[in-house]
């Protein structure tokens, strides 16, 4: 019999994907479906980033890259850093990553194993936890509760912190929630880890162009007595409509750039070149078509929450950034998981249990608007029938 690491047992998966299978299976079985689960935009990458690509290969960028990314795409990245967030960014901080979660995957291998801890937010992105406890470290939730719109208080998070706590992970605005942390709360949070520099940071910022109601971001970046301890992750696939390209990057402490550089080599060599190349012309090129798709969003936010707000045992606070609602659905009376695949199967609605997403997604369900206002109204108004429906048989 084969033997393998028993540490495979402890790996997850992100179920959006397993119900975009399952709505994928449905439609072609003739079902009408709407997919407010999965969690992309839905336009199309902007024209001038496909046509970068497209020159690129026609000028022969065929062949490796070197595995930290090309030095003109680390330099746009920095430059796009210190106009957003009015920081200097050395670009050999930098290093380009197929996507967003090699970033977060090497960080928790890096500190992630047996004895040590790791706080992550709950609920959050899945793959997360899954990765802590791959690497046999100890899962530390940091509650993000319904009454803070789901942002974290500085002062739980500091009381989590022992010994043992080897990293932190941090993001917002998040997903699945929306939720966006204040100003003062990081403040308060950065203030507070300098009692414990045995502490590193990874701020998962890829949402950080999606805000609303006037909301600043502010990276934690901007915080230079971090710097020494800071992983910041971000991207190209949501702000840009890039999810398929697989582009992303992380700005590294100057410590750890060789370490994270030796892992890309062992995993997987580098970059493709012309991804490279459009990742320029994005940050670089007309931001128009970004700013669109966020104005999009918003629209579609101002009109998704009063909807879920009007379903019978469905509440829902304001979200603050990203494309996602998550409303309190335990006035169901229906758990999470048991509602998700009642809403797929009987009203052709794909959305995402809170439980995919961590303990604390009891009682919730996650909404991706990254969809047409006319598809969001049609969806939940399948929803409205379905719950109303379910009560009456059960009255």
């Amino acid at each position: 019999m084969l033997q393998i690491n028993k540490n495979m047992d402890h790996l997850g998966t992100e179920t959006a994907f397993e119900v975009l299978a399952r709505a994928a299976e449905l439609e072609r079985q003739g079902r009408d479906i709407i997919n407010l689960g999965i969690g992309q935009p839905d336009f199309s990458t902007p024209q001038h980033i496909v046509e970068a690509a497209q020159k690129a290969l026609s000028d022969g960028h065929h062949g490796y890259t070197p595995s930290q990314g090309i030095l003109p795409l680390r330099e746009a990245v920095a430059a796009d850093l210190n106009k957003r967030h009015n920081v200097e960014v050395n670009p050999d901080a930098v290093v380009i990553m197929p996507g967003g979660k090699p970033t977060m995957f090497f960080s928790i291998l890096m500190f992630g194993e047996p004895g040590s801890e790791i706080l992550y937010p709950d609920p959050g992105f899945p793959i997360y936890r899954s990765m802590i406890e791959y690497t046999g470290a100890v899962p530390v939730p940091i509650a993000l509760k319904e009454e803070n719109g789901f942002s974290f208080k500085a002062g739980e998070v500091l009381s989590q912190i022992t010994p043992r706590t080897r990293l932190i992970i941090l993001n917002s605005p998040g997903n699945p929630t929306g939720g966006a942390v204040p100003e003062e709360e990081i403040k308060h949070l950065v203030e507070g880890l300098m009692a414990h520099p045995h502490v590193a940071i990874l701020s998962d910022e890829i949402y950080s162009r999606m805000l609303y109601d006037g909301r600043r971001h502010v990276s934690l970046l901007r915080y230079p007595e971090l710097r020494d301890r800071l992983i910041m992750l971000d991207g190209w696939s949501k702000t840009y409509a890039m999810t398929g390209w697989r582009l992303g990057y992380g700005v590294w402490p100057e410590a750890l750039v060789e370490k994270v550089v030796r892992l890309a080599v062992n995993c997987h060599s580098c970059v493709n070149a012309p991804t490279q190349f459009a990742g320029i012309a994005a940050l670089e090129g007309p931001q128009d078509d970004a700013l669109k798709m966020v104005q999009a969003f918003d629209e579609r936010r101002r009109v998704i929450v009063p909807l879920l707000n009007q379903l019978p045992g469905f509440r829902c606070v304001e979200p603050g950034g990203a494309f996602y609602a998550f409303p309190n659905i335990s006035a169901t009376n229906m758990q999470a998981k048991e509602l998700q695949n009642r809403i797929l199967e009987d009203a052709g609605v794909a959305t995402v249990a809170g439980t995919c997403f961590g303990i604390h997604g009891e009682g919730y369900i996650r909404f991706s608007y990254a969809n047409s206002i006319d598809n969001i109204k049609t969806a939940i108004e399948r929803i409205g029938a379905l719950l109303t429906n379910l009560k009456a048989v059960s009255a």
